[in-house]
């Protein structure tokens, strides 16, 4: 026996069906319209880190490590410039500039410049001024970070130079970094070294 079938036309559409067919239609259709539209599918996000050394796109250098949270600055990576900056003396052979730390080379940079209306310390400010894929927060690391670079990259920096950090020993002398042993001293302020400018990467 053949089921009952109802015709239904409207604007023009024709539709025959079962009556217990239109009913399952009929809810369909009321399920969509209360049912709000799905929401648009947003692309991941790529959260890899590349490896140390590696180039980090769109961070203006290669990847220096992960430096953990000290003080006040959270935990970050330590990206470092492509190439050197030049050799500039430290400058202000003389001068001992309160307040500058072991560790933190951007604070360091900020205080130098801050003082600098003459450019009298040479290799702070070609870090201040180093710019890279629209990035212009590079500074002169301080000893502890040239030491966390040669831990964990030493293969980016040159073997047969030394490197200025922003950290001070006294009046005369600041703590540079010679990256064939990871060895560090004070030299003169007034010698010019090699500088490599870095930033940090917060995530």
């Amino acid at each position: 026996m053949k089921a009952n079938k109802i015709s239904i036309e409207a604007d023009g559409f024709k539709m025959k069906a079962t009556p217990e067919r239109l009913v399952q239609l009929l809810i369909a259709g009321l399920f969509a319209q209360a049912l709000p539209p799905a929401a648009p599918v947003q692309p991941q996000t790529s959260n890899v880190v590349p490896a140390l050394g590696a180039e980090w796109p769109e961070q203006g250098g290669y990847n220096g490590g992960l430096v953990p949270a000290r003080g006040d600055v959270p935990a970050h990576y330590l990206i470092v410039a492509a190439k050197d900056a030049g050799s500039f003396e430290w400058g202000r052979r003389g001068i001992e500039v309160e307040g500058l730390s072991k560790t933190d080379g951007y604070t360091n940079t900020q205080t130098l410049i801050g003082n600098d209306d003459e450019r009298k310390y040479p290799a702070a400010d070609a870090c201040a001024e180093y710019q890279a894929e629209g990035h212009h927060d590079f500074y002169l690391p301080a000893c502890a970070e040239l030491y966390h670079c040669w831990v964990n990259v030493p293969e980016l920096f040159a073997k047969d130079t030394w490197y200025w950090s922003s950290t001070q020993r006294s009046a005369n002398g600041a703590f540079y970094m010679y990256f064939d042993d990871g060895y560090q001293y004070d030299l003169g302020k007034h010698l010019e070294l090699r500088v490599r400018p870095v930033r940090r990467f917060f995530i």
